[in-house]
């Protein structure tokens, strides 16, 4: 089976992720495969009662709707197993993600991401 184009476009509750989507998008275009956005809410944090975290999501679907790509959001505290199975699913060959926080070096998701998921281009946009 050949490498798949599709690009998953990981993001969380910032309207900042916007440049990941763009930079997805663009990716999908060059590579002839279909964008999707996801983001990965942990089990029981209330982001539809905080109104900046819940704009900033109705922001992102719409901007996710505007380059054709479905925006899925779920929830768990599984964030790398839930990456890993929904990639699988839907024949990611790219990954587009943020540049992780530098005090996040201890359990950096990437790297267990990229050790999990061998065949997968990852692309990592700088803050």
């Amino acid at each position: 089976m050949g490498k798949s184009h599709n690009v998953l476009i990981c993001v969380t509750r910032q309207r900042s992720c916007e440049r990941l989507i763009r930079v997805g998008y663009e990716r999908s275009k060059l590579s002839g495969g279909k964008p999707y956005v996801i983001h990965v809410a942990p089990i029981g944090e209330n982001f539809l009662g905080n109104p900046k975290e819940g704009e900033a999501l109705d922001y992102l679907f719409d901007i996710s709707k505007q380059v054709g790509a479905e925006m899925t959001v779920l929830r768990s505290d599984e964030v790398v197993e839930v990456l890993s199975s929904f990639s699988e699913k839907h024949g990611i060959g790219i990954m587009v993600l943020g540049e992780p926080p530098k005090s996040q070096h201890k359990s950096n998701i990437i790297e267990r991401l990229k050790r999990k998921l061998k065949d997968v281009e990852f692309i990592v946009v700088p803050a």
